[in-house]
């Protein structure tokens, strides 16, 4: 069941979709929150309000936010997307449409897992009770001869229906229309690239978010290594400025990503603003998170990070 509505007119002289905005997040046991879900895609949970209460009795936390972005263009395509994101995988079910052709492809992580095509329809993404409602106001407005501005109208009315009878979807929406005067071949090649280029646009996003996720997460497992308080070290030379730092035994100097840099025992260059403060033989140490000589306690500075030496 999906926390989405959008819908998708594929006609011979163009394209037309709108799509909410709302995304929310369950957070709680895991049964109730079934529960939860199970009440509000089949319509028993009528609005926002009355969802915020229930949440309230079965012990759920919810997040709700009205800023997601569903539906958008690829030149002269439109795209749709619903997605539902375990803790392993997220699955995405998207609709690519233009001048007389669609495609629908259904995506686990950045791998199409299945893809249907067809030419004229109206496709609509949404739970059982979104899709009744959306489908009845559409039904009661459709004309035989209608325009696509006509089409983006009824569509409107259907989104704003259905957001008056379930808090699944927002008040709120996005509505693109395209109409490119082209034909069946033009329209079916247009998908073809269209697909390929933006799930290829998906494995790279998702390559690079992971990589970010990696070294957030060795950041922070980092992070906790880092010398707050403690001895770093002894003064070996002194340069004008510049001193040179033998460090002591458990103590390693780490760069910006976190890649090693010198090991215990092994020196490291600080610079100092007063050299007549320090003397050969002095501590380096860090004293409540400031780093500094002693006994003269004059600051250091230095472009590496210290932390406790690996195990």
């Amino acid at each position: 069941m999906e926390l989405s509505l959008i819908i998708c007119y594929i006609g011979n002289r163009g394209s037309v979709i709108i799509g909410d905005k709302r995304r929310i997040g369950f957070f709680g046991n895991e049964k109730k929150r079934e529960i939860l879900e199970d009440e509000l895609y089949t319509g028993l949970i009528k609005t926002k309000e009355s969802l915020l209460k229930r949440a309230q009795e079965l012990g759920i936390t919810l997040k709700i936010s009205d800023d997601t972005t569903k539906v958008r263009e690829i030149g002269d395509v439109v795209v749709g997307e619903v997605k539902n994101s375990t803790t392993f995988e997220t699955k995405r079910k998207r609709i690519y449409g233009t001048t007389g052709s669609y495609s629908l492809v259904e995506l686990s992580g950045s791998t199409i897992k299945k893809m249907e095509s067809g030419s004229t329809s109206i496709v609509v993404f949404g739970n059982k009770s979104t899709k009744e409602i959306a489908n009845k106001v559409l039904k009661d407005n459709w004309k035989k001869k209608i325009n696509l501005r006509e089409i983006g109208e009824i569509f409107k009315k259907a989104m704003e229906e259905v957001a008056k009878n379930t808090p699944s979807v927002s008040p709120g929406y996005d509505l693109i229309i395209k109409h490119p005067n082209i034909n069946k071949k033009e329209s079916r090649e247009l998908l073809r690239i269209t697909i390929i280029q933006d799930v290829k646009e998906l494995e790279k996003w998702r390559g690079e978010l992971k990589e970010k996720m990696i070294k957030a997460a060795k950041g922070i497992e980092m992070s906790s290594r880092i010398i707050d308080n403690g001895l770093i070290g002894k003064v070996q030379r002194i340069e004008g400025n510049k001193i040179e730092i033998s460090l002591a035994e458990g103590i390693e100097a780490l760069d910006l990503e976190w890649n090693s840099m010198a090991k215990p025992g092994e020196t490291v260059f600080m610079e100092i603003d007063d050299p007549k403060s320090v003397s050969i033989g002095d501590m380096a140490v860090v004293k409540d998170e400031n780093l500094c000589i002693m006994p003269s306690r004059a600051g250091l500075k230095c472009d590496v990070i210290l932390c406790k030496a690996e195990q």
